[in-house]
């Protein structure tokens, strides 16, 4: 990436500098999203680019961290660092963190609120088509000890150490629990299984409420395709006839295995098929009726 949209003003990525002192480097104080922006024959469109940034808002509410833009200028920002660095799809990282200030744990109320938003290619998250999946030591962070549905950056150490204790094995992912045992979602992405032609998906409250979630469960509506949220264990995935991944990074991503047992055969299923299919359709502009959750990036011309 050539530029990074800092506090207002595009820069040379080398120049977006963050002092060691930042309160967000000490405590994990910040917010962040994830959003893809994908080709189409009118050029890169953003997937979902104001829902993801409301997000953003709502999560560093939930710190008293008071972001100086407004939603607007912020997607604008999404937008403007898309056309400057010249990428015709990949990744957007828009973070807003307590900056260089009082190191106090509880954020002093006079901390800056610095914002970036950093732009990179990116394809297959998971590098695989269909992921052998193992069920994680550690379990999803409890309701009750954090924000659950807001993307704050320090409960990502949750996920990092549910990556780390499968790193170097056969599985791809991992599957959290809650605390009663019951299935919440990947390290880093909401899971869905299908029995007996109906998805089912861990409901809202030890989960985060992902904006591909709420897609998927609006794919299978208009496909005429009856979706549940209700509480599973995993042993209920064992027996399914298929399971997915969703997410931004992950997009849909079928799982093979949980545990080493294959789940339908180890194969793609085809409810699993056709939500992925047409989740792709959908980020390409190829679904009217989802027109309305792409926003076109224009091109800009650099100016020395």
């Amino acid at each position: 990436m050539q530029f990074i949209w800092k506090n207002g003003a595009l820069m040379p990525s080398e120049n977006a500098q963050t002092h060691v002192l930042t309160h967000s480097l000490h405590y994990g104080s910040a917010v962040f999203e994830g959003l893809r922006f994908y080709e189409t024959d009118d050029g890169p469109v953003i997937f979902k680019l104001k829902e993801h940034i409301e997000r953003l808002f709502y999560s560093a509410h939930q710190l008293e961290m008071k972001i100086p833009y407004t939603v607007d200028q912020l997607c604008q920002a999404c937008i403007d660092t898309i056309s400057h660095n010249n990428i015709q799809a990949g990744y957007i990282r828009p973070l807003a963190y307590f900056g260089h200030g009082p190191l106090k744990v509880v954020p002093h109320p006079e901390l800056p609120a610095d914002v970036i938003v950093a732009v990179w290619p990116w394809g297959d998250y998971l590098g695989v088509k269909l992921v052998d999946v193992v069920t994680s030591q550690y379990i999803r962070i409890h309701p009750s000890s954090s924000v659950v549905n807001a993307k704050i950056s320090g409960h990502y150490v949750n996920s990092m150490l549910a990556g780390l204790a499968i790193r170097g094995t056969k599985y791809h992912e991992a599957l959290m629990l809650d605390a009663d045992g019951y299935v919440a979602e990947g390290s880093a992405e909401n899971i869905f299984i299908v029995k007996d032609n109906k998805i089912i998906t861990p409901p809202t409250g030890t989960i985060l409420e992902g904006i591909t979630r709420k897609t998927v469960m609006d794919m299978a509506a208009m496909c005429g395709i009856p979706v549940e949220e209700r509480k599973f264990r995993r042993e209920e995935i064992l027996t399914a006839d298929e399971a997915f991944f969703s997410g931004t990074a992950v997009e849909i991503t079928p799982i093979r295995s949980l545990d080493d047992t294959l789940i339908g055969g180890g194969q793609m299923g085809p409810i699993s098929e056709k939500i992925q299919g047409l989740y792709q359709e959908v980020v390409s502009g190829k679904v009217p009726s989802f027109h309305h959750t792409l926003t076109r990036v224009e091109s800009a011309v650099l100016t020395a």
